[in-house]
């Protein structure tokens, strides 16, 4: 049975991901703050109480799943706040980047001994990390932090490619869920549905790629 370890997995494009895989007879391990009871129907394995930007907690995620092999890591976990140029908040900057970027990688890097040849890594980043795409500006967080995650994935890729590990940057599209106060455009199974695709089309030749969940290629 394929394992896929899910972070941010209580709600949202987390959530439809479990629905997804333990539909798909996958070993479902979600990983979040605050457990739910629609996750605890789909996730064989729940850790919560983990701060993805914590050493502690990502040691006892660690922990948690020494032995097992993960056959599909989906880093998943984000913040968006909205900041205003004029009166920034470079807290929230601070934090945004901590969650959307440095976290996932201190999580791939920390779990690679439950990797092997043939595991991927997705990333669910945003369009809005792409500099050559913003021409609305604004979201200097959410902006700059999903530019760094894009970045780090992409040496991700190149690193891991020699240990037969894949890494995919994906864009969910405008998704209908908390995040953005329900005001997307496509619902969280629609997203994951295309995701999953991306996920699946994955492979060391086009590791390292930043698509959009309807298959197209992103600029960066």
């Amino acid at each position: 049975m394929k394992h896929v370890v899910i972070t941010g997995a209580n709600r949202g494009i987390g959530l439809e991901f479990a629905r997804h895989y333990h539909a798909e007879g996958w070993q479902v391990t979600g990983v979040c703050r605050n457990t739910s009871s629609e996750l605890k129907a789909f996730a064989a394995q729940v850790i919560d109480g983990i701060d993805v930007t914590s050493k502690e907690s990502v040691d006892r995620l660690v922990a948690a799943l020494q032995g097992q092999t993960i056959d599909l890591l989906i880093n998943n976990a984000g913040l968006l706040q909205d900041e205003v140029l004029g009166t920034l908040d470079f807290d929230s900057l601070r934090l945004q980047m901590e969650i959307n970027a440095f976290a996932p990688l201190r999580i791939s890097e920390a779990l690679l001994p439950n990797l092997q040849a043939g595991s991927k890594i997705a990333n669910i980043t945003s369009r809005m990390g792409s500099i050559a795409d913003n021409d609305s500006g604004g979201r200097y967080g959410y902006r700059a932090s999903k530019a760094a995650f894009n970045a780090l994935g992409c040496s991700m890729a190149i690193d891991l490619k020699e240990r037969g590990i894949a890494v995919a940057q994906l864009h969910p599209g405008f998704v209908k869920t908390r995040m953005v106060n329900y005001g997307g455009l496509i619902t969280a199974e629609e997203s994951v549905a295309g995701l999953a695709e991306r996920i699946e089309a994955l492979d060391l030749e086009n590791s390292g790629s930043f698509w959009h969940t309807n298959g197209e290629e992103l600029p960066w």
